[in-house]
């Protein structure tokens, strides 16, 4: 019987916690100005990376008063090596602006007026609320995205937005931060994109990516590669060349260009070449 989402989530968030005792975010700050800036610059860059640039850009710009006050074309120099840096140096540029001119010099503390700063979408304004400001807030980025859509806590949601609504449902308020937190730990050290460490993970015993790996078919090891680089496990024919087919959930599955069976195998290492579905952010 399927577990239902809430259920799954209080297991799974019960799990991580016992991988990561103390969820927090990884961008070094001191105050909520620098944690804006850092998560303005963290949009598709590491926080490793990020938190390489801020040291010397605080030092220059301390606070909003001073980097109002700077061109982009004088920040830039400073996160030239963080991604889209022309962008970003002007949406801090115009950040430290409207916070002076509109905020009274201070980051605000809610979600409405946040996205009103330039670079601050969805995502980054609630981190913003929640890290800085203690506000109930859930930010779904690629990491949390994946790793929601793998444990199971959601199903059909295919856009950030949609997890981050179903994720709401699934956990209590007063566990949001904490959640953010905790999958988006769990994504970036353990349950990555490319190869998820399933065997070091304490929420495999709930998670539905790996309940659909160990379904599998066996790796085989009586075919012959001479004869083909594919073999279907249905008719038993040998193939070089596949077609595709789009399986019940959405995956595009190699198929047998014979029977159309998806249960394909590779013949050099005699494993499964049917794909798991799984989750990224379009």
């Amino acid at each position: 019987m399927a577990l239902p989402a809430r259920e799954r989530a209080r297991r799974a968030l019960a799990a991580l916690r016992t991988m990561i005792p103390s969820p927090q975010t990884e961008l070094s700050h001191t105050d909520p100005f620098e944690l804006l800036i850092a998560v303005i610059l963290s949009a598709q860059c590491t926080d490793e990376r990020v938190n390489m640039v801020t040291p010397a850009l605080f030092e220059t710009y301390p606070d909003a008063s001073a980097m109002s006050k700077a061109e982009p074309e004088e920040i830039f120099p400073f996160i030239r090596s963080v991604t889209y840096p022309n962008n970003k140096s002007k949406h801090l540029a115009g950040s430290a602006a409207m916070i002076m001119r509109d905020f009274g010099g201070k980051v605000p503390d809610d979600i409405p007026e946040l996205v009103k700063l330039p670079g601050v979408g969805r995502k980054t304004a609630q981190v913003v609320a929640s890290v800085a400001f203690n506000r109930d807030a859930l930010p779904v980025d690629t990491h949390v995205f994946r790793v929601a859509n793998r444990l199971g806590i959601t199903s059909h949601a295919p856009t950030p937005i949609a997890v981050e609504k179903q994720l709401k449902r699934a956990i209590p308020k007063e566990e949001w931060s904490e959640a953010h937190h905790l999958l988006i730990l769990h994504g970036r050290y353990t349950c990555i994109a490319r190869r998820p460490d399933c065997s070091s993970c304490a929420a495999k015993p709930d998670c539905l990516y790996f309940e659909r790996l160990n379904k599998l078919p066996a790796t085989r090891n009586d075919l012959d590669r001479r004869k083909g680089k594919y073999h279907c496990g249905t008719c038993g024919r040998y193939l070089s060349v596949l077609k595709e087919r789009t399986d019940r959930y959405g995956t595009v599955q190699a198929a047998c260009t014979s029977c159309n069976s998806m249960n394909l195998f590779d013949t050099n290492s005699g494993k499964s070449i049917k794909r798991v579905p799984d989750f990224r952010v379009n």
